[in-house]
């Protein structure tokens, strides 16, 4: 028998700085875009109108992953999580299972880092100004992860009182208004997605916005008029274009697949990024699996290196064949 670690969401956040979560998504998107890792399509389970389930497989770095994963976005109101499940990591020589990891925890660490690598991998040399709109848990994410990049952070929610706390518990600072956190160089959102953010003709010359909220079908943080006129990056396209951002203008018929790049094919550099200062670029996130597998595995060998360090305190372990 064989002890399988059981990651709860303290170990995760303990195991995992923002700071180099984005140095892990980073490697994961360029491992997928070379292929050297492969994720086969994200399986959507429909639940609603309350929520869905979500299946998510990939393989890499000699690991193979699966999470399940919920979205339910009605849940705060009932003293619940939005984002629940599991991740379980196998080894992919022989099909063990490794470690057993909380989902929230993963994807909240995940979304911030893919959100911040988007910002600085598209947006303008000399952005200083970030906002993050929508301060949930993974707006909190972001937001935590824009101040370990170093970079101050406003954060605006349509609760006051929700980004009040978020600012406070990540020292960030709430903006005056939704106008003032729209001027912002580069913005992340990350909201319900049943309405949109920006409108036609909101986003400025320069400026870069990391769309995060809109995950699954029917949401939108942007309008179709607002996606066709800047430059439009994504993580995957046959997913995005599929259940983002983009599956709006792709059934519009004003944006297809030539006109969008992803995001790993610029950080492999098989592909070209932001052009020039005025340029406004977009960035269509949908969730990867290689994300998860990648903070996953970061847990993982933190945790071998070092049983004992003070990060896994309480970790409990179940017995695997």
């Amino acid at each position: 028998m064989t002890a399988v670690p059981v990651f709860t969401a303290r170990h995760v956040e303990a195991a995992v700085p923002p700071e180099r979560a984005v140095d892990a998504v980073r490697e994961a998107f360029v491992a997928y875009a070379r292929g050297d890792w492969t994720m086969p399509p994200k399986v959507y389970v429909p639940a609603y109108p309350a929520g869905d389930f979500r299946a998510m497989p990939a393989l890499g770095g000699g690991h193979a992953l699966l999470k399940w994963v919920t979205s339910f976005p009605g849940n705060p109101a009932l003293g619940l999580p939005t984002v629940t499940g599991l991740v379980l990591l196998s080894d992919a020589s022989n099909g063990m299972l490794e470690a057993v990891l909380d989902a929230g925890a993963v994807t909240a660490l995940r979304t911030g880092a893919a959100a911040v690598l988007a910002a600085e991998t598209l947006g303008r040399a000399d952005a200083r100004s970030a906002a993050v709109i929508g301060a949930g848990v993974n707006g909190r994410a972001a937001a935590r992860t824009f101040i370990a990049r170093g970079r101050d952070v406003l954060l605006w929610d349509v609760n006051r009182e929700r980004a009040d706390e978020a600012a406070s518990e990540v020292g960030g600072a709430v903006a005056a208004s939704r106008e003032d956190a729209l001027a912002a160089d580069v913005l992340v959102t990350v909201t319900p997605g049943h309405e949109a953010v920006f409108g036609a003709g909101t986003l400025r010359p320069g400026q870069h916005a990391s769309l995060m909220g809109a995950d699954g079908p029917g949401k939108s943080e942007i309008a179709v008029e607002e996606l066709a006129r800047v430059r439009v990056f994504c993580d995957d396209w046959t997913q995005a274009s599929h259940n983002g951002d983009l599956v709006h203008a792709v059934e519009a018929g004003v944006i297809g697949q030539d006109a969008v790049t992803e995001l790993g094919a610029v950080l492999s550099e098989a592909a070209e990024g932001r052009r020039t200062p005025d340029e406004i670029t977009v960035f269509d996130s949908t969730g990867l699996a290689i994300q998860d597998l990648a903070i996953a595995a970061e847990v993982l060998d933190r945790y071998r290196i070092d049983t004992n360090d003070e990060a896994f305190s309480g970790v409990q372990t179940i017995e695997s064949p």
